[in-house]
């Protein structure tokens, strides 16, 4: 986001919270209630979407060193992330091309070599087969090329890692990324570490959770006691950047901007900007630190959420660790409220008292995120 953008944007909302006017779409629209309850929606969205298009499968300080390596369940599919000798992150199908064991059973650690528990046949942190116990007699002729692991589309981007889970794939990075990649830049994610993090499964549909980011209709209402007398009432402004969304929250601060002087503006001094990476994550940037929400299906009605806090690497000292972990605390208890409330949503679409959920002009975004999906399943 250059200077011009980012004073553009206050402008724009400090006129319409001067003039009390809303930032407003064409109509009122419509989303119909099995989208969010289909079993055979859901398995075409997971096919689709899921283990179509780039995930973020983590942060690349996560990564740290050569050597090191992750392990995921994403898109239904088991998933060993490494960084080998030369510092490339590699994605692999965590399972032995032996006879089909979990190849690591670790969450996290550093070594460039995986040995499988089972009869240790053996890979490096590139992917290539290096040792079969017995080889000569067992396996004569053994082509080891052909049992490297299973290799998923993977690139090293923004501070983040990005993955397709679909082996066969060849997925366009450039042309997904390309829409939001000055904003990522912005942003300086590569700059930031983790802070704190919490894991949570909830039983709603991830659609609903990512909505519910998306307006500023709620917070006096369902943020009364926490972030909402901060903000400015049903007020924020959204745009769509490829499939993306960037959204602008102005905090009441926005109100005592000097009218002049606008070179030293910053928006994230007034306001809180909200980046929704298609499909399922969202980067809330505050202040001083971002709010990272990452969702991951798990059927219809149920979706795992990742919250994390990302902050300066310079900034997360032994000395800072109680004060990130209180702005993660209080992260942690505005979004249990919205949580909350998607849970409440879930059952009640369940109950067959709606045939869809209706968005107001001031709720666009949520039809714009909704018709994004669309595009994938048709």
């Amino acid at each position: 986001m250059n200077r011009e953008l980012e004073i553009s944007l206050l402008q724009e909302l400090k006129g319409l919270k001067e003039n009390g006017l809303l930032f407003l779409d064409d109509g009122v629209q419509f989303s119909p209630v099995a989208r969010y309850l289909s079993a055979e929606r859901f398995e075409r969205e997971s096919d689709r979407i899921f283990r179509s298009l780039p995930l973020i499968a983590a942060h690349a300080s996560e990564l740290p060193e050569k050597g090191c390596f992750l392990t995921r369940q994403l898109g239904g599919l088991p998933v060993l992330l490494t960084r080998d000798r030369s510092g490339t992150v590699h994605a692999f199908v965590n399972v032995c091309r032996h006879r089909g064991a979990r190849l690591v059973g670790d969450e996290k650690g550093c070594r460039h070599s995986f040995s499988c528990p089972y009869h240790a046949w053996t890979w490096n942190s590139s992917g290539e087969l290096r040792g079969v116990p017995h080889e000569k007699p067992g396996f004569p002729d053994l082509d080891r090329d052909a049992f490297a692991l299973k290799r998923l589309p993977a690139t090293e981007r923004f501070g983040l890692v990005w993955m397709v889970t679909d082996p066969d794939a060849r997925p366009d990075f450039d042309a997904f990324l390309d829409p939001i990649a000055e904003d990522l830049v912005w942003v300086g994610m590569d700059r930031l570490r983790i802070a704190a993090s919490d894991t949570f499964t909830l039983s709603a549909n991830w659609k609903l959770l990512v909505e519910g980011g998306l307006e500023a209709y709620h917070f006096k209402v369902a943020h009364k006691e926490t972030i909402g007398p901060h903000f400015v009432d049903n007020l924020s402004s959204y745009e769509m950047l490829g499939s993306h969304i960037r959204s602008i929250l102005p905090r009441t601060s926005i109100a005592a901007m000097p009218a002049v002087g606008e070179e030293g503006w910053s928006i994230r001094d007034h306001a809180n900007v909200l980046y929704s990476v298609f499909p399922s994550s969202q980067f809330l940037l505050m202040q001083d630190h971002v709010a990272w929400v990452k969702l991951h299906p798990l059927s219809a009605g149920r979706t795992e959420v990742q919250v994390t806090t990302l902050a300066p690497a310079s900034a997360i000292t032994d000395r800072q660790t109680d004060h990130w972990h209180r702005n993660h605390k209080i992260t942690s208890l505005t979004l249990a409220e919205d949580f909350a409330l998607n849970e409440a949503v879930q059952s009640g679409l369940e109950s067959g008292a709606n045939t869809a959920l209706t968005f107001g002009r001031y709720e666009g975004a949520l039809h714009r995120f909704n018709e994004e999906i669309e595009k994938y399943l048709v």
